[in-house]
């Protein structure tokens, strides 16, 4: 019974790690570029009575052996990168990446990564985040600049109130061959680790690396329903654990009345 308490304890601390999650990604739910996460459990170490297999003291063998559980651990939160929905805003300088792949921002001489498309420009005319964080490679818009356009493979070009190009460039998309092993910095803003591999900057549409649309950014991939049935699911979960230390704790107070 003492080890029933133990157990279900692990199964309250896991499910508040789960509604904390859950909790995360609906605060998250209008922010841009932002990515849902999923608590990932696995089992804990099992007391074993008996093995399977085991041979018994007539001769013959058991078919299933005695092992009890010992509960459940929280073992990772993993960042699900699928495409979130598109929302039209009409700024030319709002990009959002059909696919695969990172803007590359320059966060004190270390590159950053975001999938977070919404810049503007800096009072030298060069596109940064809300922070600042300037887009790597540089963009940099001339002050005649009346119109901007970027195709889906990059290629940027400025150009004045006639159409008389003032400057062009192309920007690079990284890509990483385990994104969620990215470290998440908060602000939108992601790290490489030894578990996302290096970067592999490439052009916008050629080597897997997605395109950019232009005008458009990319919102949350957080669904609210899926989140409310986890919430709903985890609640319960947590509510039956409490229900077995209640149970473990009467079996205790059970016993303890016994008298001879």
């Amino acid at each position: 019974m003492i080890r029933a308490l133990w157990t279900a304890a692990t199964g309250m601390e896991a499910q508040q790690i789960s509604q904390d999650v859950v909790a995360n990604n609906l605060a998250n739910i209008n922010t841009v570029g932002f990515k849902k996460a999923r608590a990932d459990f696995q089992d804990l170490m099992y007391q074993i009575s008996s093995k399977s297999g085991a041979e018994t003291s007539g001769g013959g063998q058991l078919p299933v052996g005695m092992e009890v559980g010992m509960g459940v651990k929280p073992v990772a939160v993993q960042k699900m990168f699928t495409q979130g929905d598109y929302m039209q805003t009409g700024n030319k300088f709002d990009w959002a990446i059909e696919g695969d792949g990172f803007f590359q921002l320059d966060d004190n001489g270390r590159t950053v990564y975001t999938r977070a498309g919404s810049f503007r420009t800096d009072k030298d005319g060069v596109l940064c985040n809300a922070e600042g964080l300037k887009l790597t490679p540089e963009v940099s818009i001339p002050a005649e600049m009346v119109h901007f356009t970027i195709d889906s493979g990059g290629t940027w070009t400025a150009a004045d109130g006639q159409g008389t190009s003032l400057g062009t460039g192309r920007i690079e998309l990284a890509r990483f061959i385990n994104p969620a092993g990215l470290t998440s910095l908060g602000r939108n803003l992601y790290d490489e680790t030894d578990a996302s591999g290096s970067a592999t900057a490439g052009n916008p549409g050629e080597d897997g690396a997605g395109t950019i649309s232009q005008n458009f950014l990319e919102m949350s991939n957080v669904n609210v329903v899926d989140e409310m049935v986890k919430m709903i699911v985890g609640q319960r979960a947590y509510e039956i654990n409490s229900k077995a230390i209640q149970t473990a704790d009467a079996m205790l107070q059970m016993a303890n009345s016994l008298k001879r």
